[in-house]
């Protein structure tokens, strides 16, 4: 038996046929149900549409070691308390990187919407949540799309990102490690992260504390390389002994 829930679950996904994507308050009012509603249908591991950066969107179905769909309610106020940190180090009329992942739509919540500044990004929920921020210019690097993390792999970076560069660069990682340094899941996501820790003046490595101590299986670059590491909590001894000595800055 369908339930309401389904009902409206269907009627999105009718919805999605003749649009990539639908913003919350579009689809409240489609639905003439509240955005909270809306929020608990979709929180179901089971719902095939998921809500990213203030857009319901079909779910990613391909296969990885990473999701962003699986990732995205996972340690939710331990990556909103670190994003806190880092988006205040954003200043007005900036260019910002904002990497991949699910914190970054965290770091762009915090930002005052009355604050000018450019947005650069190589996926989609970044973008779709730089989109909510009145005074941000957004880029959108092209490229290949990947699913699974819903990013863009740039196929020629003379198109944009070449000609970019960035006052600060915020990074995600799913690894932070003191020998192996900062790591992510997805090989893929490399091109763009590198370009941007060679662009940029500034460098901000996100991350809950989950991370601390973890390495994967794509080499971002050396803990040595960041300015400022901003987390939920304070990470281990070893960590904060390994900033004192390469002068990072501890944000938590």
């Amino acid at each position: 038996m369908e339930t309401r829930r389904d009902e409206r679950i269907s009627q999105l996904l009718t919805a999605l046929r003749h649009s990539d994507k639908l913003h919350l308050k579009e689809a409240a009012t489609l639905l003439g149900v509240s955005e909270m509603t809306i929020r608990r249908d979709l929180s179901a591991n089971s719902a095939p549409v998921v809500l990213l950066g203030g857009y319901i969107v079909l779910e990613p179905r391909a296969a990885s070691h990473y999701l962003l769909s699986d990732q995205k309610t996972r340690l939710v106020e331990e990556k909103r308390r670190a994003a806190k940190q880092a988006a205040a180090l954003l200043r007005a009329h900036q260019m910002a990187f904002f990497d991949c992942g699910t914190t970054m739509p965290w770091v762009i919540d915090a930002i005052p919407d009355d604050l000018p500044f450019i947005g650069v990004c190589y996926s989609l929920n970044t973008f779709l949540a730089l989109q909510e921020k009145p005074q941000c210019r957004a880029i959108l690097c092209g490229g290949e799309f990947h699913a699974s993390n819903a990013i863009f792999k740039p196929l020629n970076f003379n198109e944009t990102l070449k000609n970019l560069c960035p006052d600060i660069a915020f990074y995600s990682a799913a690894g932070v490690h003191v020998q192996q340094g900062a790591t992510c899941f997805n090989l893929e996501e490399l091109p763009v992260k590198h370009w941007a820790m060679e662009s940029a003046q500034y460098h901000v490595l996100v991350v809950d504390h989950s991370k601390f101590g973890k390495v994967r299986p794509a080499c971002m670059g050396a803990l040595s390389q960041f300015d400022v590491i901003a987390s939920d909590c304070c990470p281990d001894d070893s960590l904060v002994q390994f900033a004192k000595q390469q002068q990072i800055t501890l944000m938590y």
